[in-house]
């Protein structure tokens, strides 16, 4: 567990019913280095590269990140309410971050993710539909999906099918 204090209590009674896949990188297109993991936890050098001015100041987190190599970081407990999701509406719901749980892709729009990071993503989604109930491969979305027009993560070059085929067809899937 690497601890984001960007996180609160979820709004009461309220129970993940949404998972998020996003995609980033830091700085942008470029990956490996600890950038993502100092954003999360507040602690990037906001001087150290010029897009970091662009960002400076923000305060976001995600529940986990899956790296290139399919590694896997925690920054906020399944129970808690992490800050990926922003201004955001799934069905008529809004306020993403009250119901769902953030996934980061380390990667960006135009790059094709890593086949461990699909492998690694298909068994984080079907634990968790196991630990809630209120989940399933139905109410996976792109923060594009629950954000049109502000956000475009995971981008064209994430295979949505990819990912719904790799989920198969238990716990009405598809």
């Amino acid at each position: 567990m690497c601890d984001s204090p960007n996180q609160d209590a979820r709004p009461e009674g309220a129970n993940p019913s949404l998972i998020v896949v996003h995609g980033i990188s830091l700085p942008p297109g470029e990956f490996g280095g600890p950038q993502i993991e100092a954003l999360f936890r507040n602690a990037l050098d906001w001087d150290a590269h010029p897009y970091f001015g662009e960002i400076r100041g923000l305060e976001v987190s995600s529940h986990l990140l899956i790296r290139r190599d399919g590694s896997v970081l925690q920054f906020v407990p399944f129970t808690e309410r992490a800050w990926h999701a922003g201004e955001s509406c799934f069905r008529g719901r809004h306020r993403c971050n009250d119901f769902s749980i953030g996934i980061e892709l380390e990667g960006e729009d135009e790059t094709p993710y890593e086949d461990c990071q699909y492998d690694v993503l298909q068994g984080v989604i079907r634990a968790l539909c196991g630990a809630y109930p209120t989940l399933s491969p139905r109410t996976v979305a792109g923060h594009s999906d629950i954000a049109p027009g502000r956000k475009t993560d995971p981008g064209p070059a994430f295979d949505w099918l990819r990912l719904y085929d790799g989920l198969g067809h238990d716990k009405g899937a598809l």
